[in-house]
């Protein structure tokens, strides 16, 4: 198991990790995938113009032998062949060249996703450091897994490209009977043969090594317990400040609904651990609503500011502990204690009424 800090990486990558390594090119990729779609889309082009390019290969190879005799060596001469060459292949060959790099890019976002990574392309110093390279060639675990893997690639292709070949060179020996576009046409009609059969072994060695690379990739990125530890404090935040936070807005939110208090018709305690403060607006609600509650130190500095500002207190335990439990600073009573508190309230009116009556 691989180990990191003398701690073994035995967590599954994050999802953080596995981004931050997209972001820097690192992505579990298989360039033998690559190769398959290639080698096979070049082997269907093949299929697909072996009339274009049996006739053009053939008018090109006739038109070579036709003027042998007549040809005068020369630097010109060799320069204007040169010339012609190149371009008669490049209009051959433009098509399958173009179909091969759209492939080649399918193929890679078919892999990875489209995803820039500019940070891939920074430079940097370490990367042109002849020793370190020499090292990572030679030296290292990584390298020699894929030489050992071009190795057998190399021995299985070539295993099996002889086995198809020594079958096509004893059956050239026909080619001597046959005119010039017949001989273009049996090579092309060879070629595609023999790159469908390779092809069919590239599907095989395309799978194993993407299902190699995507467990490698995963293993590579393995975390230690620490490592996630410490990416979870980052993205979450300390838990100190966190604790720290929480204690700011209770204090607040505390102080706000203080505030409130003095704006209560009515504070129902239990009469010593519960105090809920009350609030009836009947043009505002449809029911009485609480405006601050707390327990034990909490429902004491509510009575006191209650008492203060001449707010009725009064004492129901059963009433008060089910109004702390079921409502929250802010919510209107539920229908269930509606009847409890409507007479707690008509009490309390009818107290306020009396007061008024004294004073007159």
């Amino acid at each position: 198991m691989a180990e990191s800090d003398g701690q073994e990486k035995t967590e599954q990558p994050t999802g953080k990790k596995l981004e931050d390594s997209r972001k820097e090119g690192k992505v579990a990729k298989s360039t033998e995938v690559n190769s398959f779609a290639i080698f096979t889309s070049g082997m269907l082009m093949v299929f697909f113009t072996q009339r274009f390019l049996s006739s053009r290969i053939s008018d090109f190879s006739v038109n070579i032998f036709r003027n042998l005799d007549v040809l005068t060596i020369n630097k010109d001469m060799i320069q204007s062949f040169t010339k012609d060459t190149l371009f008669f292949f490049l209009i051959t060959l433009a098509p399958i060249l173009a179909v091969l790099f759209v492939i080649s890019l399918i193929s890679n976002l078919a892999q990875v996703g489209l995803k820039i990574s500019l940070k891939a392309l920074k430079p940097e110093l370490s990367r042109f450091n002849p020793f370190t390279g020499m090292k990572k060639v030679f030296f290292s675990s990584s390298s020699l897994v894929e030489l050992a893997k071009s190795l057998l690639k190399l021995i299985l292709i070539g295993g099996f490209t002889y086995s198809v070949l020594s079958g096509f060179i004893i059956e050239s020996s026909i080619l001597i009977e046959l005119t010039v576009p017949e001989i273009v046409k049996y090579m092309v009609q060879s070629s595609f043969n023999l790159l469908w059969k390779i092809s069919l072994l590239y599907v095989v060695i395309a799978a194993v090594d993407l299902i190699f690379q995507k467990k490698k990739f995963i293993k590579d990125m393995m975390m230690t317990k620490q490592e996630v530890k410490e990416e979870n404090r980052q993205s979450e935040g300390d838990p100190l400040i966190k604790s720290r936070i929480r204690k700011l807005q209770y204090a607040a939110a505390k102080n706000r609904m203080m505030q409130n208090v003095p704006k209560a018709d009515v504070i129902i305690t239990n009469p010593t651990h519960y105090a809920v403060a009350l609030k009836y607006d009947q043009a505002k609600n449809a029911a009485p609503k609480v405006l601050a509650k707390g327990v034990d130190e909490l429902a004491q500095k509510i009575k006191v500011v209650a008492g203060e500002n001449n707010i009725p207190i009064h004492e129901d335990r059963e009433l008060a502990r089910a109004l702390y439990r079921i409502c929250d600073i802010g919510d209107e009573i539920p229908s269930s204690l509606f009847k409890a508190v409507a007479q707690v309230l008509a009490y309390i009116y009818q107290l306020k009424n009396k007061k008024k009556k004294l004073i007159v």
